[in-house]
């Protein structure tokens, strides 16, 4: 078997603003179950990089254990990268980013890798708002040893083998918002489009923008007793909105004639033009965010989409007022401020 691409691309191939195709946007060939939605998630990531036209050496990807801490090695082969240990993604996520606020972060991370182990660094990353994408591929089992539960399997959910579920879910997206994540969505492996918007939204955002992405295992948990399959998903899923993310550097019209469409402006000056359902509350709010998951729950509906958007949000840079410029470029005169200054700051303390 391969584990290499070929060489050979159309001539005609389309290319993003810096000349680059999509084809170096890319990693290493998948090794993954044929089917697994973790493929289509790491695909989204591709088109969403190359349609942003963000330069792949300016990426930082980071994962932690199991099957979607793979995923990096099949997109970005040109960016920089590190598999960390299980559930501490968000530990090395947050040392690189202190180090260098200027590239851009992407957190790949699992149901269990978040939701069990790495649950404690999952929170403290989201309450400091570390400017990242925290990307959780879902699938309600641990697919790298033998389909167990985890910790985000719904209770009554019934996996390939074994028995219902007893305990009630933990559910990331409610407790994203709850702890301060300026941007939370859930999605759908098998939905592209929205997939992509999503993502472009959530790079452009400042602060962590955490994603919740319903990514059926094919091997141990895509049965129909199991709340985590493709064809359960298909069935329950609601979206609370469609969307269109704009670049700054497209042009961008002021013309939004449905009285349903909310234009809002990103950090960067990109817009997110968001149509959403008439009964559905303000993504804006917090508090109704969270009543709005709780509702879905009872009625067993899976909201996808932006489920909170914070457009003021302050990252970690911002809140502890850091250097501006990265560590790496900082002169010894500028790490050193000189005796006097030291001196003050000890008798600051006394």
């Amino acid at each position: 078997m391969s584990y290499t691409r070929p060489n050979i691309r159309h001539p005609d191939s389309k290319k993003n603003k810096l000349g680059y195709t999509r084809k170096q946007y890319e990693g290493s060939i998948s090794t993954l179950c044929a089917g697994c939605g973790h493929d289509s998630i790491s695909n989204a990531i591709i088109s969403a990089c190359f349609e942003m036209s963000i330069e792949p050496h300016r990426v930082v990807k980071l994962s932690g254990i199991g099957c979607s801490s793979k995923t990096p090695a099949y997109f970005l082969g040109k960016s920089h990268g590190f598999n960390a240990v299980h559930g501490r993604m968000p530990s090395v996520a947050t040392g690189a980013n202190m180090a260098n606020r200027d590239l851009v972060y992407i957190g790949v991370s699992g149901d269990g890798d978040t939701a069990s182990i790495g649950i404690g660094q999952f929170m403290h990353v989201v309450r400091r708002n570390i400017d990242m994408v925290y990307v959780v591929m879902n699938n309600g089992c641990y697919g790298l040893t033998k389909g167990q539960d985890s910790a985000t399997a719904d209770r009554g959910s019934k996996t390939k083998k074994g028995e219902p579920v007893a305990l009630d879910a933990i559910d990331l997206c409610e407790l994203a918002i709850q702890l301060g994540a300026g941007f939370v969505a859930r999605g759908f492996s098998g939905d592209k489009k929205q997939l992509v918007a999503m993502l472009k939204t959530a790079i452009a955002h400042k602060g962590l923008a955490f994603l919740d992405i319903i990514s059926p295992c094919v091997s141990f948990n895509n049965v129909p007793s199991s709340t985590k399959s493709y064809t359960w998903v298909r069935q329950h899923m609601e979206a609370t909105q469609s969307f269109d993310f704009i670049p700054y550097q497209q042009e961008i019209t002021a013309d939004y004639p449905d009285g349903s469409t909310i234009p809002i402006t990103m950090h960067d000056g990109s817009i997110l033009k968001l149509h959403k359902r008439k009964d559905q509350a303000d993504i804006t709010d917090k508090a109704a965010a969270i009543a709005e998951l709780e509702t879905a729950k009872k009625e067993q509906h899976i909201l996808t989409g932006i489920l909170y958007l914070n457009p003021e949000s302050k990252d970690t840079h911002d809140i502890l007022q850091t250097s501006h410029k990265p560590l790496n470029t900082l002169s010894e005169k500028e790490l050193c401020p000189g005796n006097s200054i030291l001196t003050a700051i000890n008798d600051s303390f006394r």
